[in-house]
């Protein structure tokens, strides 16, 4: 006899092996998911983040029209500016999280790993995107905020050069502004604006410097990914063109099947005796809804299922129905 120990022992080590493919495959599926649900998560933050940037907008347009802005209206962006700086941060940490990550497993090339590298790279640009956009409106609001600091002090007769409005700025001393203004009612409305945008700038100022190394950190990040975004963006306008060619061969195809059914169709013996059957015994049935009926009938059932037997070697059953409880085509 054989000895088909060996034989037994290659066959055990297969199934091993594919036992193991088996246990990652489904590890890094549950990877994965943990992965995706994580980008949906920092997607929302930077959603709402955008968000919070637009209503910021809104309220230094309305803290700037007005002189002398209620107390409110500065709480509101003072706590929407807190809410953005966590935001901004949780995203940050999770991006940089997820960066580390995937450098861990940058020695092994597959499939997930571009699909993260991928992933990654969109939501760190469109993090700075909406940084961008939020440090803009920052740098407008400061802006249009000194020019009314600016436009108040020559009402009161202290004109200033744009670098003495900024050294007076950097001061962070406010009575620097007032210094010499002439106590008077209108003095004093100018006076209590000048603080204010003060303040404001001020406030301002120091949310940037928070931002800046956050910002700067992501920025860097998305230049160096620059080359490999621009790949991405080459491989999706290839997948563009094969999903076209695609589709215009999946059209000829569907003429091509057009044309085949105008063509006439041979039925096979069992069909067309259970047609003929199914006819004789439908009185009054017009001829375009048998001609589509009989189309139907070749659609669905196909082939003979009795092996292309002659009517009486498939032994079909003799079917008699009526107009009545035949369901016709156009009610299919």
């Amino acid at each position: 006899m054989k000895d088909r120990l060996e034989q037994l022992k290659a066959k055990q080590l297969t199934q091993d092996d594919d036992a193991d493919e088996v246990e990652i495959a489904i590890d890094n599926t549950a990877f994965m998911d943990e992965f995706f649900a994580e980008i949906e998560e920092t997607r929302q933050n930077i959603d709402k983040i955008s968000e919070h940037v637009e209503e910021a907008k809104k309220l230094y347009s309305i803290i700037l029209s007005a002189p002398i802005p209620e107390p409110k209206t500065k709480d509101d962006l003072e706590q929407l500016t807190t809410e953005i700086k966590k935001r901004a941060n949780n995203v940050r940490n999770k991006l940089k999280s997820m960066e580390r990550h995937i450098e861990e497993d940058e020695v092994r090339s597959s499939a997930d790993l571009r699909i993260r590298k991928s992933q990654h790279s969109v939501l760190s640009r469109k993090f700075v995107e909406v940084m961008t956009r939020y440090n803009e409106a920052q740098v407008d609001f400061r802006e249009r905020s000194k020019g009314r600091i600016q436009r108040q002090l020559e009402i009161t007769g202290k004109k200033t050069t744009d670098e003495e409005l900024e050294e007076m700025l950097e001061s962070g001393n406010p009575a620097i502004f007032t210094s010499g203004i002439i106590d008077s009612q209108i003095s004093k409305q100018a006076l209590s604006e000048i603080e204010g945008r003060h303040k404001d700038i001020v406030r301002l100022e120091s949310s940037i410097k928070e931002l800046h190394d956050m910002f700067m950190d992501i920025a860097m990040l998305v230049e160096n990914q620059g080359e490999m975004l621009d790949n991405i963006e080459l491989n999706v306008m290839h997948t563009v063109d094969h999903v076209e060619k695609a589709r215009e061969e999946t059209k000829r195809a569907v003429k091509y099947q057009g044309q085949a059914r105008k063509n006439p169709i041979s039925l096979q013996p069992g069909v067309a005796t259970l047609v003929f059957r199914w006819e004789r015994s439908l009185n009054g049935f017009p001829e375009r809804e048998w001609d589509l009926f009989l189309c139907f009938l070749v659609t669905v059932l196909g082939p003979d299922p009795a092996n292309n037997l002659a009517p009486e070697e498939a032994n079909l059953p003799d079917v008699t129905l009526s107009s009545q409880n035949l369901l016709l085509p156009h009610q299919l």
